[in-house]
């Protein structure tokens, strides 16, 4: 009778139901500033209460909403994608434990429960990186994992430095940490663990190499789930973070970094999934920069616009990845608004959200933070490094449609499939209508009063400008790149530029080269060597000697016999003697 139901239709729609009401709930607690705390006790251990908690309040009902709404479409989309796939039940249960464990970390205001969703986040993730089960998603997965650990240790240390205050619901105790001696160092582990989640510099590595994991795990875990759990995190400990001076400006001068390295890098790539993932570790910077001048309900509202373009943006990668015959080189396109009008119209609207379009959603968060930006105090490094990022975001988005929409068809020994049809059409739809209409949705809902900056009018206009200075760019830097690429003077430069400052190479081989070669040493100098000569060979070689003599002793020898008998009498009477 339900022949027509499976796993993937079943789970998107108790997952859209799910958001529906959380949704709504979050209006419903927005209006009235209501906020429900849930706890209960699992075991005590002396004064010290183990208690498992839920927060439930505007922001974390209407992020919840969010991610269970982006979830529902990415299960609903992955029915398609995935057609064929034997183990389809396998991946959508992965996808439901990956958003189970969000859904944990965002409702949890107690932070050993934030740790059982943040290690459910990095251990399901290492499973969908590897999902294709070669050696390139290995290395990927394990390059996942274990910088996500190093995360989850310093979660671990703030547990243990959270007994001083008598327990570990971090919201009662924001305030008298702000004064207490540990705060500082508890405020310095939480910026480690949301650095290595959100990929900021030096954990920047492990987010390109996640686009292993099959395209709509992609869309899931860059637009709502894992890489945003380390922002979401911080926006929950703002107070605390902004308590202590140092640790805001160091926030702010890695989130630069990280937006700037990652600008210059999307321009230099040409794998269309890489660039995407490139894309959201520069709005990830743009977010903890937000964060670190004091704006966390504006780093929370491009949370929010920003999953909803960004699902849209590796929907659509997909469906062009999925019609190439798994080709993600861009140099290979050319001219798909010609065979896919629909899904390039769709990538298009998602492009323009991220650079910050008027009147799309990325316009609504992306304008207001950078007029933030421009009227706090900062020093003219961190504004250059603001600002250039900035318009390097519209340059590569420019470069990306250029390569895949525009010119001729490249690859023309690939067979190409065009079909706009079905979940995945009617999926990315949905998305669009969002990435038109969201920013001004959710601005609305939001900010109880518009929130209106105002500057002189060369300000005003800066941003603009620096968009439109990107735009052209993005159309005459590849080819400067191209000719500079042919160059031996700077060709060391732009490989630099486009290996994201050789970060990669430094996580992997520049962590496991000196031990490795240390090892190496160990074991020729010691196992085969000194160890050796003093050790299980010595005591070889002795035991051999030691043989052969008994060996030359006992061969039945008349002399050695005769000698033998000789000695021992004469020892015998020797002994008689003495014994007188």
């Amino acid at each position: 009778m339900f022949w027509w139901l499976s796993i993937d239709k079943i789970s998107a729609g108790v997952l859209l139901v799910s958001s529906l009401v959380s949704m709504m709930s979050g209006v419903y607690f927005m209006m009235d500033n209501y906020v429900i705390f849930c706890e209960w006790e699992l075991f005590s251990i002396n004064s010290l209460v183990v208690v498992m908690s839920l927060l439930l309040d505007w922001m974390s009902l209407t992020f919840m909403g969010l991610v269970m709404f982006i979830s529902a479409l990415v299960v609903f989309y992955s029915g398609e994608y995935m057609l064929g796939d034997i183990y389809m039940n396998r991946f959508v249960s992965l996808v439901l434990l990956f958003v189970f464990s969000m859904v944990c970390l965002i409702i949890s205001p107690n932070i050993i429960s934030i740790l059982l969703g943040w290690d459910g986040l990095g251990l399901v993730s290492y499973c969908l990186v590897i999902y294709y089960q070669n050696l390139k998603s290995y290395s990927a997965g394990m390059l996942t994992a274990l910088s996500n650990r190093i995360g989850d240790v310093a979660l671990l240390m703030v547990i243990a430095l959270m007994v001083n205050v008598g327990g570990w619901n971090f919201i009662y105790y924001l305030d008298f940490l702000m004064v207490d001696k540990w705060g500082l160092v508890i405020s310095s582990l939480v910026v480690l663990a949301a650095f290595t989640k959100s990929a900021q510099i030096p954990f920047s590595s492990w987010l390109p190499a996640a686009m292993a994991a099959p395209t709509p795990v992609s869309a899931l875990v860059h637009s709502s789930t894992l890489v945003t759990a380390g922002v979401y995190l911080l926006i929950r400990f703002d107070k605390l973070l902004m308590t202590y001076e140092y640790i805001a400006s160091y926030l702010i001068l890695i989130a630069m970094l990280t937006m700037f390295m990652s600008g210059i890098g999307a321009n230099l790539e040409y794998d269309l999934k890489k660039i995407i993932a490139l894309s959201t570790l520069s709005q990830l910077g743009l977010m903890v920069g937000t964060l670190a001048v004091g704006g966390s309900k504006l780093a929370f509202f491009h949370l929010l616009t920003h999953a909803l373009f960004k699902a849209l943006l590796f929907m659509c990668g997909g469906v062009i990845i999925h019609n190439m015959m798994n080709c993600q080189d861009i140099r290979y396109m050319g001219g798909l608004s010609l065979y896919m009008p629909i899904t390039t119209g769709c990538f298009n609207v998602a492009n323009l959200a991220l650079c910050g379009m008027p009147f799309l959603a990325g316009y609504y968060s992306k304008d207001l933070i950078l007029e933030y930006i421009i009227l706090s105090e900062m020093n003219m490094y961190i504004f250059f490094l603001f600002m250039i990022s900035t318009g390097l975001t519209v340059c590569y988005s420019m470069r990306l449609s250029y390569y895949i929409m525009t010119g001729e068809f490249n690859a023309l020994s690939l067979n190409l499939i065009c079909e706009e049809r079905g979940p995945m059409l009617n999926m990315m739809l949905i998305l669009m209508l969002m990435a038109v209409a969201g920013g001004c949705l959710l601005s609305w809902g939001l900010f109880s009063t518009p929130m209106l900056v105002c500057l002189p009018w060369f300000l005003s206009f800066l941003v603009l400008g620096l968009c439109a200075v990107g735009g052209v760019m993005g159309y005459v830097l590849p080819m400067m790149f191209s000719f500079w690429l042919k160059s031996v003077d700077y060709y060391f430069g732009v490989v630099f530029l486009g290996s994201m400052w050789f970060l990669p190479s430094l996580s992997t081989r520049g962590v496991s080269k000196i031990p490795l070669e240390m090892s190496m040493l160990t074991f020729k100098v010691m196992d085969q060597g000194w160890s050796e000569e003093y050790g299980g060979q010595k005591l070889y070689k002795s035991l051999v000697k030691s043989g052969q003599v008994l060996q030359w002793y006992q061969d039945n020898s008349l002399k050695i016999y005769l000698l033998s008998f000789i000695f021992w009498v004469v020892v015998v009477v020797f002994m008689g003697f003495l014994s007188l």
